[in-house]
């Protein structure tokens, strides 16, 4: 599979500053090496993680589409006609057609770090749905979100599939949900795709995939850091590595050192020995009452919940009613 490697390099003066200071911080941290995972998706990490969706042994994407395709028109009959449906960390928007078409939406607002795509993808909406109302938004979800002004007043859905909300720790998912509450509103919805615990016989194959995609992936963080901050690391001397973490309930995806290494990123010196592991992404996993537990302390209250005959994978539609300090 082909990478970027050969791209010529950007200029470090125009790398994002937050991407620069998440790397220069996450490599200095010798104690605990690690990079956030919303870094993965330039343009072609975000390539790559589509490719990932259709493997087999990546079941979530395949089981929540089913859902999807199956539930959306109860979904709608709960939230109605008209509403604005705002999508966190759209992607290609792969799955919003199954929500779209049963909703009758009054607009669509994907929201995605991954500004080419975003719009590649928003296109690609428009074309098959011409008559609807679509804002596209290049931003970070994890940060706060003005919404356009023509959506304010908008009653509104959010979408938050594929599981995401799993690569934060519990802590950053709280408040997470709690801002897309600020976002969306007292009266609003939000459906969200949330990845249950199973065997670990299931698990690390879908985080490390025979084809070498999932690596792939992993490994394109190496390059956009060498590309974007003039980065001198040897991406030869990194695997990728994916555990089952028990203790939290979480795959982890490591970048491992397989052997002594010296690089430098913007000038700044770093080192690493044989072994020693840049943690990359968390995917948490969680049981029914785990998820409903963190959905209540994000501000949100359960309605309904949908799952795959092996309870593998929920689809839940919360509600955010006025706040109440007492039952």
């Amino acid at each position: 599979m082909l990478l970027e490697q050969d791209a010529p390099p950007r200029p470090a003066e125009t790398a994002d500053p937050a991407f620069r200071a998440d790397v220069l911080r996450g490599f200095a941290d010798t104690r605990r090496r690690a990079i956030p995972a919303r870094w993965f998706y330039d343009r072609r990490g975000s390539e790559l993680f589509e490719q990932i969706t259709r493997l087999p042994e990546y079941y979530p994407t395949r089981i929540e589409t089913g859902l999807l395709a199956r539930y959306c028109a109860d979904v709608g009959e709960i939230a109605g006609p008209g509403r604005a449906v705002i999508e966190f960390g759209s992607g290609s928007s792969t799955k919003t057609p199954h929500l779209l078409r049963a909703v009758d939406p009054g607009a669509y607002v994907p929201i995605d770090i991954s500004g080419a795509f975003l719009r590649e993808s928003a296109a690609a909406l428009a074309r098959d749905f011409p008559g609807l109302r679509i804002e596209p938004v290049e931003a970070d979800f994890m940060q706060p979100i003005p919404l356009p002004p023509a959506i304010e007043a908008m009653p509104k859905l959010g979408f938050f599939p594929g599981s995401t909300i799993g690569n934060m720790i519990a802590r950053t998912s709280v408040d997470l949900l709690r801002a897309m509450r600020r976002s969306l509103g007292v009266g609003s919805l939000l459906l969200i795709g949330m990845d249950r615990v199973k065997g670990e016989d299931v698990l690390v194959p879908a985080y490390d995939d025979a084809q070498g995609v999932t690596a792939a992936f992993n490994l394109n963080l190496l390059h956009r850091i060498n590309r974007e901050l003039d980065g001198t690391i040897p991406v030869d001397a990194f695997r990728h590595l994916a555990i089952w973490n028990d203790l939290y309930a979480r795959i982890e995806m490591h970048l491992e050192a397989v052997r002594d290494v010296e690089f430098r990123i913007e000038g700044a010196f770093f080192s690493m020995r044989a072994g020693e592991t840049v943690h990359t992404e968390n995917s948490h996993k969680y049981g029914e009452r785990d998820a409903r537990l963190l959905l209540r302390a994000g501000g949100w209250t359960p309605l309904r919940e949908w799952t795959d005959p092996d309870n593998m994978f929920a689809l839940i539609l919360a509600g955010a009613h006025a706040e109440r300090s007492a039952p």
